[in-house]
């Protein structure tokens, strides 16, 4: 059974085609890593997937898609807005439920960001606002991830855990990603763009490096 299938997708920008005509299929389980040069269309292809399977995913855009007027508490709390009611919501603003605050708070520790309960999200570093738009996307408990270079701006070690931690608590997800070494180690299917077609679509295991650097 699938976790979703896509048939013609198309994109263009000022009268140029972008994507497409692509057709995917993603089944459960599958950790797809969209692979390929910067501008091959592997972050339109996020954005139409998520316009697609909408509420059913989780999702980490390239922008990040944070408040910064708002703290990390309330930025993460924005993955399940849709899960409450207005007023919970509400009060949520004025003063978080016990319950809220504990999960939220140990999530961030699992990403090395507890102290940064109530800070400004303004006020966060590149790669610590990356990883309050991943812990929001881990508090959606979607079973689908649909992530755009979610670790562009973490470091070798902290990149690996957070890979490690979508690959863990999500069934299912397509990651673009930069980098291929990544790919190779927390995904297990690589699909490669170039000129907004798949070029590539292979298990992981089947891969190395080398394969995938054509198209780069």
């Amino acid at each position: 059974m699938s976790a979703f299938e896509v048939s013609g997708l198309t994109a263009s920008f000022g009268g140029e085609r972008v994507l497409g005509p692509l057709s995917l299929r993603v089944d459960k389980g599958d950790k797809v890593a969209l692979v390929g040069r910067s501008g091959a269309g592997k972050s339109t292809l996020i954005r139409l997937l998520y316009q697609e399977v909408g509420r059913d995913a989780s999702l980490v855009p390239q922008d990040l898609g944070l408040v910064n007027a708002l703290p990390v508490f309330h930025n993460v709390f924005m993955g399940q807005l849709d899960r409450h009611s207005t007023w919970y919501n509400g009060w949520t603003l004025i003063r978080p439920f016990a319950a809220d605050r504990s999960v939220v708070s140990h999530l961030l520790g699992e990403l090395g960001m507890a102290e940064k309960l109530w800070t400004p999200t303004a006020a966060l570093s590149g790669g610590q606002r990356q990883r309050v738009a991943i812990a929001r996307a881990i508090y959606r408990q979607s079973d689908l991830l649909l992530a755009d270079e979610p670790v562009s701006a973490l470091d070798g070690p902290r990149a690996h855990q957070v890979m490690a931690l979508l690959r863990d608590r999500f069934a299912t997800s397509v990651v673009a990603m930069h980098d291929v070494e990544l790919a190779l180690a927390y995904c297990t299917r690589i699909i490669g763009i170039q000129d907004g077609r798949v070029a590539l679509d292979e298990p992981s295991d089947r891969l190395a490096a080398s394969d995938i650097m054509s198209l780069y």
